[in-house]
């Protein structure tokens, strides 16, 4: 009898479950927050004060977004890893691409299903040019500021060859903060090739160029590392208040810009 009350009181292992799931950004507006440091600094905090607690797996499935909140997500997994000695397991989903992939980064293993799609390491900027439209319809655009670059890239205006080279100064910038990023975890693993041309690999692909460790899924790798016993506790973003009443806001206004983030991988 007190054995059997001892066994059921035990502090038993458990793997914290981050899910990193949708586009990379600050809120989008009313219903339509993206991942963001702000948004996932609580369920990351919380993972790693679980008791009990052998490892902790990231769920990812994210094409990608803002690099500075891909790295500050990241960089906070890392950090709280080395505060807690805690080892930290990525798993991507569909898509682990661009800031999905520095996503995964944070984890000391990395990995996929044969269908994944990983990779993507480059920066992307993309607009359209109006002027020309609105010539044709006799509009004005009227713009006035102090500094002569801060209309920048302005889509109602001709396309500028310098404000062309500034943004390219800038993608290069953080495209290598991305690549130290990946070598620096990856360290060791990496296939000797370029791997930062923007190119996406799929599952084994991935692994043959050592940008995962493996194919796996979630619950049985884990199960196979730390026991069938192994308990799981997942921490998810809630959805916003609109959207739990179903009023389906994020449909209502579009989320264009996320939407076309998935659909570029085919979803």
């Amino acid at each position: 009898m007190i054995k059997s009350l001892r066994a059921r009181f035990e502090r038993k292992p458990t793997v914290a479950v981050i899910r990193l799931h949708g586009a990379i950004g600050a809120s989008l507006g009313i219903g339509r927050a993206g991942l963001s440091d702000a948004s996932t600094a609580p369920l990351i905090e919380k993972a790693f004060k679980t008791k009990g607690l052998e490892a902790v797996a990231l769920s990812i499935n994210s094409p990608g977004g803002s690099p500075a909140q891909s790295a500050m997500i990241a960089a906070r997994i890392r950090r709280l890893a080395a505060e807690k000695e805690v080892r930290v397991f990525a798993f991507c989903e569909d898509v682990a691409a661009s800031g999905g992939y520095w996503l995964a980064t944070a984890g000391d293993e990395i990995f996929a299903d044969d269908n994944s799609i990983v990779g993507s390491i480059g920066v992307i900027s993309a607009s359209f040019g109006f002027h020309e439209l609105l010539s044709r319809y006799g509009i004005e655009r009227r713009v006035h500021t102090a500094g002569e670059d801060k209309s920048m890239l302005d889509p109602f205006r001709p396309e500028r060859a310098e404000d062309v080279e500034r943004l390219k100064a800038l993608q290069a910038e953080i495209h290598a903060n991305f690549k130290r990023q990946v070598e620096t975890q990856r360290a060791g693993k990496l296939a000797d090739r370029d791997l930062f041309t923007g190119e996406i690999w799929v599952g084994r692909q991935a692994q043959e160029v050592g940008l995962i460790d493996g194919i796996g899924h979630l619950v049985p790798t884990m199960k196979a590392r730390f026991g069938d016993k192994i308990r799981f506790r997942v921490a998810s973003a809630r959805k916003p208040l609109l959207a739990r009443l179903g009023f389906g806001v994020e449909e209502v206004l579009g989320s264009l810009e996320a939407r076309a983030m998935w659909q570029r991988w085919g979803l």
